[in-house]
């Protein structure tokens, strides 16, 4: 079995229901179905709570407010599966309620 990691993408401007901290009954459902597969996950804040760190040419460190990129659709959560190959990984990723965005699924490196 292989690892791999489903980024959730979501569009911030987009109207979607305001829930506070509950998960939302498409994602129970979800993660009810797909448990076995799943080793962990979190929905992520707002980018407007991201903090940037980045190493500049002297050989230190910038830190910014706001996210790394900025772009339509932001990182909203992830979560962490595992699968027989890719394609398993990917039947996976087609059942992530993700209606304001989409999901990237990458393979974890293993190390050697």
């Amino acid at each position: 079995m292989a690892k791999y990691l489903m980024m959730i993408f979501k569009d911030e401007t987009a109207e979607a229901p305001a829930i506070g901290d509950e998960i939302s009954p498409a994602y129970r459902e979800f993660m009810a179905r797909r448990g076995s597969a799943l080793l962990g996950g979190a929905a992520l804040e707002p980018t407007t709570t991201a903090t940037s760190v980045r190493a500049d040419h002297a050989g230190g460190f910038v830190v910014t407010d706001g996210p790394f990129a900025e772009s339509k659709e932001a990182l909203a959560g992830y979560y962490l599966i595992e699968a027989a190959d890719l394609d398993e990984a990917l039947e996976i990723a087609r059942e992530v309620p993700a209606p304001f965005g989409g999901v990237e699924v990458r393979p974890i490196r293993v190390a050697s």
